[in-house]
C-alpha cells in the first residue's frame, strides 16, 4: 500500500475486502479484483504474518494491503490492523462509490487421516455426489466441539463480520456481498424432506428460524442421532454450515435490496480444505467469486451459483 495515500484517497474508488485470503481461492480472488482499474484490495486473515507473506511473495499490486480478522465466537469483533494498514483497521474507512465483500474463510470441521485418504484414490464422481460417504469412516471422524466451531467459522462468524459491516456497506451507492458456499449446500442433498422445506421457505426464513435449525442438528449429532434425524452424513456440519449461509444469503438480499448478494459454489477445486482431492485449479474456483463481485447495479441477487452459473438453492 502506497503510505502516501490518506483513508479518504485510498477508498474513494472501488475497495473489496476478501476474508480467508492469506491462501488458496482467497488469494486468487485477491489477485483478480486488485487487477482491475481503480481497485483497492483489503485482504484480511486470521494470521497477520501470513496474511503479509501472501501480499509480499504473490503477483498483487501495491494497492493491495492485509488486516488480521478473527470473529468466531471466542475472538468475536476482533479486527486488527497489520503495522502498515491503520485505517483499516480503525473499521471506518470513507467509502464513495463501490464496495465489494467477499465472504471467503472456511474449515473443513472434521479431523482426518490425509495419507489414508489419499490412499483410497476415491473419485471425483463419488465425493461429489456423496457415494464415498461410507468409504470414508474412520478416515474422517467429527466431534461435536469440531462441528460447533465449524458452524461459527464458516457460518456465525460470516453473520457477525457482515452484520457489523452493513453500515459500511449501506454508504455504498453499489455494494456487493459474495458469499463463498459449497456443493455441499444444494437443499437437495439433506435426505429429510421436513428440513429441506424449512430452509427453503423463503417467507418463514430469519436468523431465529436459522439458528433454531442448526441448534437441532448440533442437537441430534450429540445425540449420535444424525441418521435418525436424516442429517447429511457427508461432512454434516460442514454441509449445515454452508446450507445456513446460503440461507442468510437469501435474508439479505430481501433485507437489502439495493445491494447484489448472492452466494457461489465455486467449485471442486484443488485446496487444503478437501485435502487436495479436488481438480479444478484455483484460477477456475475464484472465477465465480470475482464475477459476482463484479455485478453490474441491475445484477441479480439472492441468488445461489454453481462456479459462474445460477443453480437450485
Amino acid at each position: 500500500m502506497d503510505p502516501k495515500l490518506h483513508p479518504t484517497q485510498l477508498y474513494s474508488g472501488r475497495c473489496a475486502v476478501v476474508t480467508g485470503a492469506s491462501k488458496g481461492i482467497g488469494l486468487e480472488i485477491v489477485r483478480r479484483l486488485a487487477g482491475e482499474e481503480g481497485m483497492t484490495v483489503v485482504l484480511t486473515a486470521r494470521d497477520v504474518k501470513r496474511g503479509r507473506e501472501a501480499v509480499a511473495f504473490s503477483t498483487i499490486r501495491v494497492s493491495t494491503t492485509c488486516c488480521f480478522i478473527d470473529w468466531t465466537f471466542e475472538n468475536r469483533r476482533t479486527w486488527k490492523p497489520s503495522p502498515d494498514s491503520s485505517e483499516i483497521g480503525s473499521g471506518h474507512p470513507v467509502i464513495k462509490k463501490h464496495m465489494y465483500w467477499v465472504n471467503n474463510a472456511g474449515v473443513s470441521g472434521v479431523w482426518v487421516d490425509v495419507a489414508g485418504l489419499k490412499a483410497l484414490n476415491i473419485d471425483p464422481e463419488s465425493w461429489l455426489s456423496g457415494k464415498a460417504t461410507d468409504s470414508v469412516k474412520g478416515i474422517i471422524r467429527q466431534s461435536y466441539e469440531d462441528a460447533k466451531q465449524c458452524l461459527d467459522t464458516n457460518f456465525y462468524g460470516c453473520r457477525r463480520v457482515t452484520e457489523a459491516l452493513l453500515p459500511l456497506l449501506k454508504l455504498s451507492p453499489s455494494a456487493r456481498i459474495v458469499n463463498v458456499s459449497s456443493l455441499r449446500s444444494e437443499l437437495k442433498r439433506i435426505p429429510n424432506e421436513g428440513i429441506r422445506c424449512e430452509f427453503g421457505d423463503l417467507e418463514g426464513l430469519d436468523e431465529a428460524k436459522i439458528d433454531s435449525l442448526l441448534g437441532r442438528f448440533l442437537k441430534d449429532l450429540e445425540a449420535g442421532e444424525l441418521e435418525k434425524g436424516r442429517w447429511p452424513r457427508m461432512l454434516p456440519a460442514y454441509s449445515m454450515s454452508k446450507v445456513a449461509l446460503n440461507a442468510y444469503t437469501r435474508v439479505l438480499a430481501r433485507r437489502h435490496p439495493g445491494m447484489c448478494i448472492n452466494c457461489v459454489h465455486p467449485g471442486y477445486v484443488n485446496t487444503d480444505i478437501n485435502w487436495h482431492t479436488g481438480f479444478l485449479t484455483i484460477e477456475e474456483g475464484a472465477r465465480g467469486p470475482v464475477m459476482l463481485s463484479l455485478l453490474s447495479d441491475d445484477g441479480p441477487s439472492g441468488k445461489y451459483f454453481d462456479q459462474t452459473v445460477v443453480s437450485e438453492f
